[in-house]
């Protein structure tokens, strides 16, 4: 028996009017659908602004300002282990001192 990770399926996509079959597993059949629908409206934003022509153009277009949200994201991401540790040295510098002055931390009697 097939795995259904495994298993693919054609998805029919529709991007600024045209329709594209497309190969992919059952588990990314969502993802690919989004895919479209976020190519699909870059692009009809950029053919209804007027400032590109031709639709090889506007795909040029759209799939540059994708990858380049992309680019950012992902330098915004390897920013987070840098942040975070900064983070635990602050937290580890606050529990020291009120590990020092919190008169909870003393023994009662």
């Amino acid at each position: 028996m097939a795995d259904s990770a495994l298993t693919s399926e054609t998805v029919t996509v529709s991007i600024l009017g045209k329709e594209y079959r497309v190969a992919c597993a059952d588990s990314e059949r969502a993802g690919l659908l989004a895919s479209a629908q976020l190519l699909n409206e870059r692009m009809s934003r950029i053919r209804t602004a007027g400032t590109v022509i031709g639709a090889e153009r506007v795909a040029v277009m759209a799939a540059l300002n994708i990858a380049h949200e992309l680019i950012q994201a992902k330098a915004e991401l390897s920013s987070i282990p840098l942040q975070k540790e900064i983070l635990d040295r602050l937290q580890d510098k606050v529990h020291n001192v009120l590990g020092e002055t919190d008169p909870e931390s003393e023994p009662q009697s």
